[in-house]
């Protein structure tokens, strides 16, 4: 496989995570297990119409957890692709669901809407043309003409990006690894 095949994220409230997934950004809930490395907590699945690799974000929610701060050795952002014809959909569903976002911008000619979730995690969706053609899950909040299809990529926060870029599949796909180097005075 190239590409991403899965991302993992902590969270917060369960419930929280579920409602912001499933209901506001409309991902489909694939399964709940348990962390192994500890039991107790779970560890939440969502992604397209049939859990395809490229589509999985997981989170370990922990009640407690205290908002997590970016910084080097970090995601800096996670991005989705959906049609470039859904922007407009997303800005709308953002106000209407009281989501926080920031002004549309265009990235690399592509029309990016970043937003926060309920913890912080910075996310976005990017219009990609040729995406209404991918697959997408009908059974949830979002309609399906508009729907998240997969990853668009990560941003990583790196103090060197040398050996990232050396580990990118082998077609080369950058957009799947961009690097974020932090400035130095």
């Amino acid at each position: 496989m190239s590409g991403i095949h899965h991302v993992t994220a902590i969270s917060g409230k369960a419930v929280r995570n579920l409602d912001f997934y499933t209901h506001v950004i409309g991902l489909r809930f694939v399964k709940k297990t348990v962390n192994f490395d500890d039991p107790g907590t779970y560890h939440l699945y969502y992604g397209d119409r049939v859990g395809d690799p490229g589509t999985i974000l997981t989170f370990f929610p922990w009640d407690h957890a205290a908002p997590g701060r970016a910084g080097v050795g970090l995601t800096q952002q996670t991005t989705f692709r959906i049609p470039a014809n859904s922007i407009g959909y997303w800005t709308h569903r953002f106000i209407e669901k009281g989501v926080a976002h920031e002004a549309l911008e265009k990235r690399f000619g592509e029309p990016v809407l970043s937003f926060t979730d309920p913890d912080g995690m910075s996310l976005a969706v990017v219009g990609v043309a040729g995406a209404e053609s991918e697959p997408a899950w009908s059974g949830g909040a979002i309609p399906v003409e508009h729907a998240i299809r997969g990853f668009h990529g990560v941003s990583l926060m790196l103090d060197d990006g040398a050996r990232t870029r050396a580990r990118r599949s082998p077609g080369g796909h950058a957009r799947h690894a961009t690097c974020s180097l932090p400035r130095t005075a």
